[in-house]
């Protein structure tokens, strides 16, 4: 097990020799001699697991020193032990108040201040080593939600095997797009960064409810009977269900709320003419109006056994087209503006060279 690093800082000499001696043999000991080499050290990687103070310095004292460390993130979660000659009960409470461990008055013990150290440096690696089992444990938890995401997308997906890379392009169509919309005041609390990523990961369960439509309808390679299109309409549903059981025995996660939101609304119109429940204009969720955009671009643009692809520029037309009846006015115009985005994402997941030649307008 690796030694504490102590960092002690007294504008005095004498005080720094006789705190060194007496720790160096238990911990990794550095000496800092005035406030502004202190706040150098302690930013410096590795940083100090604890921190000695004296209050008492020119130019920047230990409160100031004490405050700066622990309104800088990279620093804040040092702990700081006061060693100081003031010692009255408002300097103590002072320095307490800004976030310090503990406070030694001076003149002082070397064994008391050695344990002092010993306790507050073995939380401090205690504290450590759980943050680090937090954090592995998040990790994995991340990645076995990705890993699953994408299993149950291609799994979806095995179903209709024409679609190829489609999950990958339209999750990618639908951050990029996000973040376009999220500079503008009207979206930016809607869509800030941690959003943003959720509904990258949940776009790709946007098609999973086609688990239930039969192989007759959603295979079939020539156009859809009515009777056809009402059971292949049925797909949103399927999947709103399936996250509403997810639900039931998980949680209402953010997550779970996000695929459940793009599974059911993104077939749905801003006029109200879509499906399943022919919602209308900002009834409809941003999750929704996002898909609805990706989905229909990436058709477009993709070759099909009943369709070729259309071009870039086509497909942008057609979308621009659909602003106000079938999308958002707002996503379209976001959408017009990055539009060599959408169409950078479409060369780079392409499932075949005639694609990446339609896409580069050479096709």
């Amino acid at each position: 097990m690796r030694k504490a690093r102590i960092l002690v800082v007294d504008d005095t000499p004498a005080n720094i020799d006789i705190l060194i001696e007496a720790l160096s043999s238990d911990y990794t000991v550095a000496a800092a001699r005035d406030g502004a080499k202190a706040l150098a050290m302690a930013r410096r990687e590795p940083h100090p697991d604890l921190i000695l103070l004296d209050v008492m310095m020119p130019e920047i004292d230990g409160y100031q020193v004490c405050e700066q460390l622990k309104a800088d993130p990279a620093t804040a979660g040092i702990p700081v032990i006061f060693i100081t000659a003031l010692d009255a009960r408002e300097d103590e409470a002072r320095g307490l108040a800004l976030g310090a461990v503990d406070y030694i008055t001076k003149p002082f013990h070397t064994e008391l201040v050695k344990a002092r150290v010993a306790n507050q440096s073995e939380l401090k690696l205690h504290r450590d080593h759980l943050n680090e089992l937090v954090e592995e444990r998040t990790r994995e938890l991340t990645l076995t939600q990705d890993v699953t995401i994408f299993t149950l997308a291609n799994l979806a997906e095995t179903r209709d095997p024409e679609t190829g890379s489609h999950i990958r392009r339209t999750q990618a169509y639908v951050k990029r797009l996000a973040e376009e919309l999220s500079i503008q005041p009207k979206y930016a609390a809607a869509l800030d960064p941690h959003t943003i990523e959720l509904l990258y990961k949940s776009a790709p369960m946007h098609d999973v409810g086609k688990v239930g439509v039969p192989d007759a309808i959603l295979l079939k390679r020539g156009r859809l009977t009515e009777e056809e299109l009402v059971e292949i309409r049925k797909h949103p549903e399927y999947g709103r269900r399936a996250f509403e059981e997810a639900a039931r025995r998980l949680g209402k996660t953010s997550f779970l709320r996000y695929a459940e939101e793009i599974a059911y609304t993104h077939h749905e119109k801003w006029d109200g003419s879509g499906y399943p429940q022919g919602l209308n204009g900002e009834e409809i969720p941003i999750s929704g109006r996002l898909m609805a955009i990706a989905d229909v671009y990436d058709a477009l643009i993709s070759v099909r056994p009943y369709k070729r692809a259309f071009s870039h520029e086509d497909a942008v037309n057609l979308i621009l087209e659909g602003r106000g009846t079938h999308f958002d006015p707002d996503m379209v115009d976001a959408f017009v503006r990055i539009q060599d985005d959408f169409r950078a994402i479409a060369i780079e997941f392409a499932d075949s060279e005639k694609e990446i030649a339609v896409m580069s307008g050479e096709g």
